[in-house]
């Protein structure tokens, strides 16, 4: 982990030099140093003391390293800037997370390519490194090399950062099948309502996990002679319900079907991560899947996960809603399928190129050109459903973008309990949106934004949303406290400004 603090050590640093307006070359000469060797301490290529941290907070009048909390980033934009150029699609959160716990399969090396900095993955492994997993950074930080111990330490386990994430909830599956009886702390994540675990527990009973919940605990039990005899039907077509039963088959000695699974993105790239550890998973892509399990995994392996589609979504609305052409390059179109769908009706002007594979030879990419255009407000409600539907992580995408659209449009986000609250936030920026009931938004444009100061919803895809609104509007908005969207997207502000945005990061100092 000395890496990944590195790098985080030098996005402070980086972020203290511009709140401050210097340039790398200036703080070099304030500390007698190379603008190059400042470069890589900001890019956590070089070791760093704790003499040179103390000399650059005093040079950039910022205490870089404390020894309490350090207080939230915010966001300060400057809106009404048209995005130019082009932008690369990052690796997929949600794939990320599944395959960091997946990786506890494996007694051997798994290196995972173009992993995410996000501070979901860093929760993910300081909660692998405190149950005795190594985890490195190689390849200039690119890559992320996972080695686990012979027996894990899971009495150990770093209760705070598991409870900041609730991907933990995914250790369940893997860990079934290495201890007898262990304990992990409540899930934790985006405030998106009461979520159960029970559709969680439905599937993995059928291998033989008991668990009960005390004092903010999961104790899980596990009886060997329990075994999955027939199909596991999962009660809820859930992402994340699905990958725990996979992992849970993976390593289950026979065949097991599970049916009414998702087959939604960050499912299949978790299919084809088990295809390379050796276990063969029959019906990817469709909602009966058929897994033949390998009792003990020790492989060395190397897996590249696919682009996210969400993010894909997130700069397509980017675009959108600043009425800016912009390429958006290693696009997963065929989990954008029915959004751009929807999109062509509403009036967007775009193209595409032809199909390419990702990484994983697996996944279909294109690059895409969204133009200004005038949009429609659709005829029909927008809703998600299961894939292939429309992803219900893309929904509140289209509260911004409906803002922009002549007409009414009703947006029903029936999955969650309160995230079609968050998007009401919009109103405190221009935008007229009424909520009819805790799922259902009615959005009226076009919209003139204005320019505001607000708190970062605690929710993540309507917290990029706001930030999509203030790069709209005209004037200098801030959102206060983002630790939501760098939950699930690496560098999002840096990125947007090298396509034309202007969005500084700064804390309170």
């Amino acid at each position: 982990m000395a890496d990944d603090y590195l790098v985080r050590i030098g996005k402070l640093i980086r972020d203290a030099r511009k709140h401050r307006g210097w340039t790398q070359s200036q703080l070099a000469e304030a500390l007698g140093t190379s603008q190059s060797a400042v470069n890589r301490i900001e890019r956590g290529n070089q070791n760093i003391s704790l003499e040179m941290i103390a000399r650059i907070g005093e040079a950039l009048d910022s205490e870089i390293v404390s020894l309490g909390y350090a207080g939230p980033m915010h966001l300060r934009v400057v809106g009404g800037r048209r995005l130019h150029g082009a932008i690369d699609v990052k690796t997929s959160k949600n794939a990320c997370v599944a395959l960091l716990c997946a990786s506890l399969l494996n007694r051997g090396r798994t290196v995972l390519r173009r992993v995410a900095r996000i501070e979901e993955v860093y929760r993910l492994l300081e909660v692998l490194n405190s149950v005795g997993v190594r985890t490195r950074w190689i390849n200039d930080g690119t890559d992320l090399e996972i080695v686990p111990p012979a027996d894990l330490d899971v009495g150990a386990i770093d209760a705070e950062a598991a409870r900041r994430t609730r991907s933990i909830i995914m250790f369940f599956g893997p860990l079934l099948h290495r201890m007898d009886h262990f304990k992990l702390p409540y899930a934790g994540g985006c405030d998106l309502g009461t979520r159960t675990i029970e559709p969680h527990m439905i599937a993995l009973r059928r291998f033989g996990l008991d668990i009960t919940a005390t004092e903010g605990w999961y104790h899980a039990e596990v009886d060997r002679a329990v075994r999955p005899g027939r199909p596991i039907v999962l009660t809820e077509r859930g992402d994340t319900v699905t990958e725990n039963a996979l992992m849970a088959a993976a390593r289950h000695d026979g065949v097991t079907v599970i049916r009414n699974a998702s087959s939604n993105y960050m499912v299949q790239d978790l299919c084809f991560f088990l295809e390379s550890l050796g276990v063969r998973v029959e019906g990817i892509g469709t909602t009966t899947l058929t897994v033949h399990g390998v009792p003990d995994i020790d492989v060395d392996v190397d897996y590249s996960p696919s682009e996210d589609p969400v993010e894909a979504m997130s700069l397509l609305a980017a675009a959108v809603v600043t009425g800016s052409e912009l390429t958006i390059r290693r696009v997963p179109v065929e989990f954008l399928e029915i959004e751009l769908a929807v999109l062509e009706e509403m009036g967007l002007d775009h193209d595409r190129t032809p199909e390419y594979v990702a990484d994983n030879g697996r996944t279909r990419l294109v690059d895409l050109t969204v133009r200004p255009s005038k949009l429609e407000a659709p005829i029909d409600k927008i809703h998600p459903m299961p894939f292939p539907g429309l992803n219900i992580d893309n929904v509140p995408f289209f509260a911004a973008i409906a803002a922009t659209a002549q007409g009414k449009t009703l947006i029903h986000d029936w999955v969650y309990d309160n995230r079609a609250i968050y998007l009401t936030d919009l109103n405190r920026l221009g935008g007229r949106l009424q909520l009819l009931d805790p799922h259902r938004v009615l959005v009226e444009g076009p919209t003139r934004w204005r320019a505001a100061e607000m708190m970062c919803p605690p929710a993540l895809r309507p917290a990029v949303v706001v930030l999509l609104a203030m790069m709209a509007a005209e004037g200098t908005s801030v959102l206060r406290n983002v630790y939501v969207i760098n939950r699930g997207y690496e560098d999002l502000a840096e990125r947007l400004n090298s396509v034309g945005a202007q969005i500084e990061t700064f804390r309170d100092i």
